[in-house]
């Protein structure tokens, strides 16, 4: 899919950047063997949390952790070759993926660490739009606004002759599966004409610098960036760890994931972590600015990880609207 073309040169540039911070965010000086070390990719959205893991972890001194940003699809691609150890996610795993990873022999273990609610935000002097409906993201959004939706009062009446200009996640990116498939019907179908990036940093920049942008991604990077920002109601419901957790805040709530190879298990330093990073979940997800799950279904998640039951709950399909309980049902192969 053909992106804004600013857009594809900066952000490889961006990513690989942010990429390196993120490795080196998250170690510390110490002497590891080869087996202590635990490879993670994946999800921009997930990051924050993996890395905050990855700090506590690191003190303990059982392993070094390294944490790459290439999106959820993009760490699939290298989780499926055998490449990393556990694959951060922003939406449940694919059937594509799926299928890559079979023929590669890799099993693995899906494990809920937190929800989260996509956020959309516009500019801090955007003072005409408080509140937007899923009818009215979706004639800003779908592919037949490609073109022709690029002023404000196009959107709805009332609204100034403002030029919009959008910013979202790249094809990459589980953020953009999940709000394609929320708002437009289905995921990856979307208007192409907007500067896209699955560094989440660069779409924060885009909207504070733009009078008329408007962009989606995740709750943690809205929440970190409040004074750059405003966040819009969907439907009447603003996003908070409330809204998100309970449901209210819908379509765009939704968990987010790891998922281990379960081979990596027989590493101790992949073992340790895990454990570590479900452990101390709440306060983990707390500290990456995510919404912790209930205490009942940490407990739950480590049984599901001691026991080694590996597949997925939701079939290669995107389930929009899944609940606590719906994570914790059982994965199948």
């Amino acid at each position: 899919m053909k992106m804004n073309i600013k857009s594809n040169h900066q952000a490889p540039m961006v990513l690989g950047a942010l990429t390196a911070v993120a490795t080196l965010a998250v170690a510390i000086p110490a002497v590891y063997s080869q087996s202590a070390a635990v490879r993670v990719d994946g999800s921009s959205t997930v990051f924050p949390v993996t890395q905050a893991a990855a700090e506590g972890f690191q003190k303990t001194g059982k392993g070094r952790v390294t944490v790459g940003v290439s999106g959820t699809g993009g760490g699939f691609q290298k989780f499926c070759r055998g490449e990393t150890d556990i694959s951060n996610a922003s939406r449940p795993i694919k059937k594509k993926e799926m299928a890559a990873c079979k023929s590669a022999g890799i099993n693995y273990i899906e494990i809920p660490i937190a929800f989260d609610g996509i956020t959309v935000v516009v500019h801090p002097q955007n003072n005409w739009v408080t509140n937007l409906t899923t009818a009215e993201l979706k004639k800003i959004w779908e592919p037949a606004a490609q073109g022709k939706v690029t002023k404000w009062n196009q959107i709805r009446s009332g609204l100034p002759n403002q030029a919009l200009k959008l910013f979202g996640p790249g094809t990459k990116s589980g953020t953009f599966d999940y709000f394609t498939e929320a708002i437009n019907g289905k995921s990856g179908v979307t208007r192409t004409d907007f500067t896209a990036s699955e560094d989440d940093n660069v779409l924060v920049n885009g909207v504070a610098r733009d009078k008329g942008g408007l962009g989606y991604f995740g709750y943690d990077y809205y929440v970190a960036n409040k004074n750059k920002l405003k966040a819009v109601a969907v439907n009447g419901v603003l996003p908070s760890d409330a809204t998100i957790i309970s449901g209210k805040y819908n379509p765009l709530s939704r968990p987010l994931f790891i998922y281990v190879n379960a081979k990596s298990i027989d590493k101790p330093a992949v073992k340790d972590f895990v454990r570590y990073y479900i452990t101390n979940g709440a306060a983990i997800a707390k500290k990456g600015k995510a919404i912790p799950l209930p205490s009942s279904a940490y407990n739950a998640i480590t049984s599901r990880f001691n026991s080694k039951q590996t597949g997925t709950v939701f079939g290669g399909e995107e389930k929009i609207g899944a609940t606590v309980n719906d994570v914790l049902a059982k994965p199948k192969n």
